[in-house]
């Protein structure tokens, strides 16, 4: 099996790094093709009117100029790549409910699955003065990719898979919980500042719907949802 992996956060992030430790870990063939620079909450915008500079990192791993989209078309129809799986994450931050049109590391697996490729996203919600630990991420998106592996995914479905931010200590992945995403709004809120509107809504204070990845990733339960495109 061959994975294609990608992100918004850079290629040179610790949650990518964390990425390919889980795919490889399933002995598999790892390829990346992701951002050579941060690309975050730039939703499913994709390059068409300008030249895209590719750059060749070492074996099976390439740089691209443009977004998560971009990388998975590139990926695809410039570097003629033959994933059976598109992985994108693990993002530095949660991807929930209204994060799905926002977020780039979304749109390359919404991409994928445009274009008949089977794909997931993974991402960690933060919270506040907790540090990340990347290996023990690194092996429940192992043990993640396993289970979701064996499952019937529709094929204009993709997996959202949203982590909790647990204190430092060696934790069992926690409870995995099938959810929807979230439908009422981030909170939204600005402050002026003279001519200026500084944007001050906190993440951690938008709706727990019943039943959805928000509520499952802030109870402290690992979320998962197939999304349809």
């Amino acid at each position: 099996m061959t994975f294609l992996l990608t992100n918004d956060d850079g290629i040179e992030a610790a949650g990518l790094a964390a990425l390919q430790t889980a795919a490889q870990s399933l002995g598999s063939r790892v390829i990346v093709v992701a951002p050579a620079v941060e690309q975050s909450m730039c939703g499913h915008r994709v390059t068409t009117h300008t030249p895209l500079k590719v750059e060749e990192r070492g074996t099976d791993r390439w740089a691209v100029h443009g977004t998560p989209a971009d990388c998975v078309r590139v990926a695809l129809f410039g570097l003629n790549l033959k994933p059976d799986w598109v992985l994108s994450g693990i993002n530095h931050g949660g991807n929930m409910g209204q994060d799905l049109y926002i977020s780039g590391t979304v749109a390359a697996v919404r991409e994928a699955t445009y274009h008949g490729v089977k794909a997931m996203a993974f991402s960690h919600y933060i919270v506040s003065g907790i540090d990340f630990d990347w290996p023990r991420i690194a092996r429940w998106t192992s043990q993640m990719m396993k289970r979701l592996l064996a499952q019937t995914l529709p094929l204009d479905h993709f997996w959202n898979t949203n982590y909790p931010h647990l204190p430092p200590g060696d934790f069992d992945l926690p409870e995995v919980r099938r959810t929807q995403p979230a439908r009422s709004p981030l909170n939204v809120d600005f402050h002026r500042e003279g001519e200026h509107l500084q944007y001050t809504s906190r993440y951690a204070e938008r709706p727990q719907d019943a039943g959805s990845d928000v509520e499952a990733c802030f109870g402290g339960s690992v979320s998962a949802s197939a999304v349809s495109i």
